[in-house]
């Protein structure tokens, strides 16, 4: 797939918020991605979660993100990879940032479905121009891969979910005017989902505010997946519950999106130097 094609993916990628771009990573793309994923096993950050089985039972699940030294292991990658130039075509516009990169390691064991969720309800960011690259680097059947609400990015964004095992749609964010979660797994027929199964090489796109959830493992299988997430020049700061006061009396922010919250207003352009600018290349 050329990025002709992906530019006569991007009324669809507007529309339903989610495209499945196949075959866009070559070997040396892939080896790249993937070599940045092992520097982030091999270093973890402040928000890594590792859960470590028994010699009888080896499972293994392990998950970081916005690792505030990512850069010491992705940049090379990222200002070589063809992704800044696949988000940049699904756009139509040519500025591309990096947010921030997510790796999740799921090795052995059996996990839950992830609950049906939207990123943006977390992240302090607005726009047309965010995506998030879904890249796994094993076999992922359709069945067992992410699913989506197609266009529900266009849709109301939900209070985050808690990732309670007792329910799914139990909010993150007490007293926040934002309503609750829909139960999407009670009645899934009401809902337009889609989904596809993926092979090393392929790459998922899709928009933050996008209802998503699933991709379960299951006993015995290794599913190593890397997310990457872009914004472009229409992005701009906002607000989450739980960030105005957060870490006011510290010396020093916790992360960069709360140094943003100490610094920025609503509506102002979402920049800061910690986001590196891939495209146009400088």
């Amino acid at each position: 797939m050329n990025l002709a094609d992906i530019e006569s993916m991007r009324d669809r990628f507007a529309a339903d918020g989610v495209v499945c771009l196949r075959r866009v990573l070559d070997g040396a793309a892939l080896d790249a991605a993937r070599a940045a994923f092992e520097w982030s096993l091999a270093n973890p950050g402040r928000a890594a979660n590792q859960f470590q089985g028994t010699a009888a039972a080896p499972d293994r699940f392990y998950q970081d993100l916005l690792n505030p030294n990512a850069l010491t292991g992705y940049r090379r990658m990222l200002l070589e990879s063809p992704a800044a130039d696949l988000v940049a075509a699904l756009w139509g516009a040519p500025d591309v940032w990096f947010l921030y990169e997510q790796v999740f390691l799921k090795d052995g064991g059996e996990s839950r479905r992830t609950p049906w969720h939207q990123d943006s309800s977390y992240l302090p960011i607005e726009g047309n121009r965010i995506a998030v690259m879904w890249i796994s680097f094993d076999p992922v059947a359709r069945e067992d891969s992410l699913e989506f609400v197609r266009g529900s990015h266009r849709g109301v964004l939900y209070n985050g979910s808690n990732f309670d095992p007792a329910d799914d749609t139990a909010p993150l964010y007490s007293g926040a005017a934002m309503p609750r979660l829909p139960n999407i797994e009670a009645d899934r027929a009401r809902w337009d989902i889609v989904s596809w199964g993926v092979e090393p090489g392929d790459a998922i796109v899709f928009h933050p505010a996008m209802l998503h959830g699933g991709a379960p493992t299951h006993r015995g299988n290794r599913r190593r997946t890397l997310s990457l997430r872009f914004f472009g020049d229409d992005a701009v700061f906002t607000m989450r519950p739980g960030m105005a006061v957060a870490g006011r009396g510290e010396s020093e922010p916790r992360s960069v999106f709360e140094d943003m919250s100490r610094k920025r207003k609503p509506g102002d352009p979402f920049r800061h130097p910690a986001f590196l600018k891939l495209r146009p290349r400088q």
